[in-house]
């Protein structure tokens, strides 16, 4: 190919190709002076970057609006979890998350390039787990991983007990392979989850064990059993599709959404949620959440069956 036919390829590559699209910013990696090269010819931008593949290597970073730790947090990467960056200045990276497509700033000494580690093969599945130096609960341990982490594990240790990571042992009891569907006494349902994770601190922004708001604590406990969901509530309510017919009881397991918030049954009465009114996760009764929100039509936005 020669030259001008290269810079005619070039061109229509990265010209716009009628108005731009309509696009959530929080899903999508464009800000004023660049964008992902994937939306070349849908958005326009001054630059276009090539996302190189990192991974969290922290035990969990929080992502925020812009590159400081002053800005609000949106959202958090989780130790395992694959991140596209795009820029970095100073100490933060601009990316997005591989799992939601979340977009946002976080520390770039909390990743890693994806190359230089293994592959995880196991996530935490107990609201925390420890990384043991020896295969023995008695001996030190050098880090501690929430609920939602993912490692890549290898061979069971002598005792039957733990599995080798890349530095250090975890128990067994804390972890379960990605995709398995079974864990402790047989059950992971995401509500059998979410109950290990009452008294949990409410954090904006959270989406760990250590600490969650209310649709980080659903994005959470739905992808341990295997299930993707969208990071906020009005994204998720849009995405499980399932609605519960007016008039049907609600049961363990269900999701019912309000304005900016959701939770998931306990039981057909009790709500498990993350909130600010308690600060923590909590199980309560579903009429008391509503009264909190008033007595109007619009209390409950919506009911979903997850299938």
């Amino acid at each position: 190919m020669d030259m001008k036919a290269a810079k005619e390829t070039a061109r229509a590559k990265f010209s716009l190709h009628g108005p731009e699209e309509e696009f959530d910013p929080r899903v999508t990696a464009h800000r004023g002076d660049l964008a992902d090269i994937a939306l070349a010819g849908k958005m326009f931008a001054p630059h276009y970057a090539e996302p190189i593949a990192m991974r969290c290597s922290a035990p969990k970073a929080m992502i925020r609006k812009g590159g400081g730790k002053n800005y609000e947090a949106v959202s958090e990467l989780l130790h395992g979890e694959d991140f596209q960056m795009l820029d970095v200045a100073g100490d933060w990276a601009w990316g997005y998350c591989v799992l939601d497509g979340y977009v946002g700033y976080l520390p770039v000494h909390a990743l890693q390039h994806k190359r230089k580690t293994a592959d995880p093969t196991h996530l935490v599945s107990a609201r925390a787990a420890l990384i043991f130096v020896e295969p023995d609960i008695k001996s030190g341990v050098m880090k501690r991983l929430p609920m939602g982490a993912r490692m890549a594990c290898g061979e069971t240790s002598e005792c039957g007990k733990f599995l080798k990571t890349g530095k250090g042992y975890v128990h067994k009891r804390h972890v379960q392979a990605i995709g398995a569907k079974v864990i402790f006494d047989g059950t992971n349902s995401a509500a059998d989850l979410a109950e290990q994770l009452i008294g949990a601190p409410y954090l904006w922004g959270g989406r760990s064990g250590d600490g969650l708001d209310c649709s980080g604590l659903i994005q959470t406990i739905f992808s341990i059993t295997g299930i993707d969901v969208p990071r906020d509530s009005d994204q998720q309510m849009v995405k499980m599709s399932q609605d519960i017919p007016e008039g049907d009881d609600l049961r363990r397991g269900d999701l019912v959404f309000f304005p900016d918030h959701v939770g998931i049954m306990a039981d057909s009465e009790r709500l498990i949620h993350g909130n600010a009114w308690w600060m923590q996760v909590v199980s309560e009764p579903l009429a008391k959440v509503v009264a909190r929100f008033g007595e109007t039509e619009e209390t409950i936005l919506s009911r979903k069956r997850p299938s």
